[in-house]
């Protein structure tokens, strides 16, 4: 049997008929030997390639059509691919092509640094962190199913459950070099006056700014949504800056970080913001963490490769009632509700139907080709579907961990719905720890302009 790139309903055949249809074995074998000879290093999608550059697919279809980039279309996927030659002096892509990934990955801290993680969640931020080389002395998290999680993961580390308010961080003996969290996102109350830190009591910024203010790191980390940039008119994360500042620290330029650049296999974004002690802040200079040298797929996720070495195991996830599977099984990979007839468009989609919007994630299965997008957590909502590319389901817990970086053997407690939530919410592992070691050599830098001063 011969495959080749016009043969299209053979391949339809074996990416839609179940693996329990006709010789499982070999169904899987040539999903999976298709999937590895569509994958070609050389190219990007332009799906993939306007996420990287930060641009729209419309923007780079333009580009390919008046002739800025040559592109090829592949018959098997029906994508079209523009070689990464054509785009090479994009500021984006030499990032890629001089990464230093691997000398980031030699980044040691000098001593022990004590690090107090907020809203822990399923523990992605405080992996990372651990990844890096620094040592949780305490984690707070709310979520009765996230602590069982990191007690059961990490039986040292000290997980304290419950409301933040009550935590009492003068139970800490050791001192603390950094505090994490990534505190929700809420609007502050305004009476046309500047507010102060008192003036933000009862958001859970005021808890995590409380910690900070009680703690006295060198260092602190806050990661949130992009949308806090903008949150009430800007005023928010204005009032943010000004409560810092008036805490002793500087919060040094602000920036949002895609989770693809630090080999995370998915298209997530994060606001990161680093605070550094005022005495210090002119004397050191934060570096941000350098890209991978490449892009990750959800091939690499789920398949035995670069990131895990062996596919992914097998787990508990969701299912699709009957009907909406045989409606999801017309979706091609990488395709959504504008690839259904408009009978089933209508069936589908319902009043949504007729709203405007380009409703992108409806009745969404994903591509072997690119990184997942955003995981949600709930991957089979109506609006963020989150399908899998092979087989006519919503992707199961394992898969979801693999996608956001989380190795094999971190084990998720909670019921399946908790499970999902803890992962969708999660900061993607790998993106934490490029992170972390950044924050590392940051600390370092401060010992030794402590260690300088004390000398002279």
């Amino acid at each position: 049997m011969i495959f080749n790139d016009n043969n299209l309903s053979l391949q339809k055949y074996w990416t839609f008929t179940p693996k329990s249809v006709y010789f499982p074995k070999l169904s899987l074998y040539w999903k999976r030997h298709m999937i590895t000879d569509v994958h070609n290093e050389n190219y990007y999608t332009i799906e993939l390639l306007a996420d990287i550059l930060s641009e729209s697919k419309r923007t780079i279809e333009s580009w390919v059509k008046n002739g800025k980039v040559k592109a090829t279309h592949c018959t098997k996927t029906n994508k079209t691919l523009v070689h990464k030659e054509e785009v090479k002096d994009h500021p984006e892509i030499k990032k890629l092509d001089t990464s230093s990934w691997d000398q980031d990955l030699l980044i040691k801290p000098q001593r022990k640094f004590n690090l107090v993680e907020l809203f822990a969640g399923g523990g992605g931020l405080a992996l990372g962190m651990e990844q890096a080389g620094l040592h949780s002395v305490l984690l707070n998290e709310l979520d009765k199913s996230a602590c069982r999680t990191l007690r059961h993961n990490r039986p040292h580390w000290n997980v304290i459950e419950g409301d933040i308010s009550n935590v009492d961080f003068s139970t800490i003996n050791d001192s603390v070099d950094i505090v994490t969290g990534g505190f929700p996102c809420q609007a502050f109350s305004y009476a046309g006056k500047k507010l102060g830190f008192e003036d933000t009591r009862g958001t859970l910024f005021f808890e995590f700014a409380r910690a900070v203010k009680e703690l006295q790191p060198n260092v602190f980390v806050a990661e949130n949504v992009r949308g806090l940039l903008t949150h009430d008119d800007g005023r928010t994360i204005k009032t943010i800056k000004d409560i810092v500042n008036d805490l002793g620290y500087e919060l040094i330029e602000h920036k949002v970080l895609k989770a693809i650049f630090y080999k995370v296999p998915q298209k997530r974004e994060r606001l990161i913001l680093v605070g550094i002690k005022k005495e210090f802040a002119n004397k050191v200079t934060y570096q941000w963490p350098s890209s991978y040298k490449k892009v990750m797929t959800l091939k690499d996720a789920l398949y035995k490769g670069e990131l895990y070495d062996s596919d992914v195991p097998c787990s508990i996830g969701q299912v699709y009632p009957e009907r909406k599977r045989e409606i999801m099984e017309q979706v091609p990979p990488g395709g959504y509700w504008r690839d259904l007839s408009d009978e089933l468009q209508r069936e589908y989609m319902k009043a949504s139907y007729f709203l405007g919007g380009g409703k992108t994630g409806m009745a969404r299965r994903l591509s072997m080709e690119e990184p997942s997008l955003t995981l949600t957590t709930s991957p089979a909502q109506k609006q963020t579907e989150r399908c899998h590319p092979l087989h006519t389901r919503p992707l199961q817990t394992r898969e979801y961990a693999r996608i956001q970086t989380f190795p094999d053997t971190w084990e998720f407690q909670g019921s399946m719905g908790a499970i999902y939530k803890q992962i969708g919410n999660a900061v993607p592992v790998n993106m934490a720890a490029a992170i972390g070691r950044s924050v590392v050599k940051l600390l370092n830098d401060i010992d030794s302009v402590e260690h300088l001063r004390t000398v002279s």
